[in-house]
């Protein structure tokens, strides 16, 4: 199934057809507006019930409470018509923004974006995740977090709400990481109330794979509605977006490509199957390949990535086998993707991004020995967001759930 509209699942007080529901949606449809405007545009009161469709009397009712609540702000003059008197316009605060965080084996990380969708400050602080607790891993985070909120008040910026990214399936309702195997957590219940402990904002749980996907879904044009997010850490995951919408599937678990068998007789893969993708193509398999080295040394994860690729850059072997290795399997995983899911663009993020001119030839290779027919229509891209796509994508979601359903901050 694809993922609900946040605001579907916003409980109200109201009967379905009474007035308040009818001011709520009247409330978001001017919020959009506002939000939608291109960013030279100043839109009047006026200009807003003519797009709207409103009369002029609610939608200065419904900005009076948008402003009260702090989602926009009035800025700037401009005059209605050629002859018409000066009108003030509306845009969206600025001064209000989402956090969005990410745990991840080797590191944590947080950011601000704004209501616009503009990440404004980000951290990643290196941490040895794998085997700590939840606790322990949450108050790291918290402690970053923290810090965040300090440098978003020194510059008069209020946090409204947040959301957190792990790597691994989870139940967003009840903030619960079902099995995140690369962290070797399985069943933990996340207590996230230490994060942003403001009780008006708005908190949200996600798959790291589906929270890029939708940080990239804003990098997309039009004819990439439909597309897979590939994200590459010392895990694989995969995020769909079906229609412009995220797809997960019926019990919230879609897009999972690192556990496509790719070797049945190959090795043991954390999930607790055997010759997955991520055995062949994750950062730990391409590492341990290129005889750089485990996850039990003293050296970094990305120490070994960089003497990885300065290795690759002078076409050292092994690497350059492990590389490509890992590119033709990619591509195999791939090929039953694009078939099983019919998209022909697929992004990829991670250390595939930053592998790419390495990986891509035997990627190609594979995708075109194992699907000859869609391979010449595939688009294979890579994604320039880096380390902050899963905890910007988080954030944004958030910021989607608040401009759907701003009553829950004007209420």
């Amino acid at each position: 199934m694809r993922q609900p509209a946040p605001s579907a699942r916003a409980a109200t007080s109201s009967a379905p057809g009474t007035v308040g529901d009818v001011r709520r949606a009247n409330l978001a449809r001017v919020l959009s507006v506002i939000a939608t405007a291109g960013d030279d545009q100043r839109l009047s009161r006026a200009d807003i019930a003519q797009v709207s469709q409103l009369t002029k009397a609610s939608v200065s009712s419904l900005v009076a409470d948008l402003l009260a609540a702090g989602l926009v702000i009035e800025i700037g003059v401009h005059r209605d018509g050629e002859r018409g008197r000066p009108s003030v316009g509306l845009v969206l605060n600025p001064a209000r923004c989402v956090m969005g965080m990410e745990i991840n084996v080797d590191y944590i990380a947080a950011g601000l974006v704004d209501l616009n969708g503009k990440l404004l400050a980000h951290e990643i602080l290196p941490r040895t995740n794998h085997r700590s607790t939840a606790s322990e891993v949450l108050g790291a985070l918290g402690e970053l977090s923290q810090g965040l909120q300090g440098a978003a008040r020194a510059q008069g910026l209020m946090i409204l709400g947040g959301g957190l990214a792990v790597p691994g399936l989870v139940n967003e309702e009840q903030f619960t990481v079902l099995q995140a195997p690369n962290l070797g957590w399985e069943g933990q219940d996340l207590d996230v109330a230490a994060l942003l402990p403001e009780p008006k904002t708005r908190f949200r749980l996600f798959n790291e794979a589906n929270a890029s996907a939708l940080a990239q879904q804003h990098l997309m044009d039009a004819r990439d509605c439909d597309f897979l997010f590939v994200s590459g850490e010392v895990g694989i995951g995969g995020g769909l977006i079906i229609d412009g919408e995220l797809f997960v599937g019926p019990q919230g678990h879609a897009g999972e490509l690192g556990h496509v068998v790719i070797a049945p007789d190959g090795k043991a893969c954390s999930c607790g199957g055997r010759g997955c993708l991520e055995t062949v193509a994750g950062q730990e398999a391409i590492l341990a390949a290129a005889n750089l080295g485990s996850a039990a040394d003293r050296i970094s994860r990305q120490e070994r990535m960089s003497q990885l690729c300065q290795a690759l850059e002078t076409g050292a072997e092994p690497a350059v086998g492990a590389v490509a290795g890992a590119g033709k399997s990619l591509g195999i995983a791939v090929a039953s993707a694009m078939r099983l899911y019919s998209v022909s663009t697929v992004v990829f993020g991670g250390h595939f991004a930053a592998l790419e001119q390495w990986l891509r030839p035997a990627m190609e290779a594979g995708l075109q020995a194992h699907a000859p027919s869609i391979a010449g229509q595939a688009r294979l891209l890579c994604s320039p967001l880096g380390q902050t796509s899963a905890l910007a994508g988080a954030a944004r979601s958030v910021v989607g759930d608040l401009l759907e359903a701003p009553h829950l901050l004007v209420d």
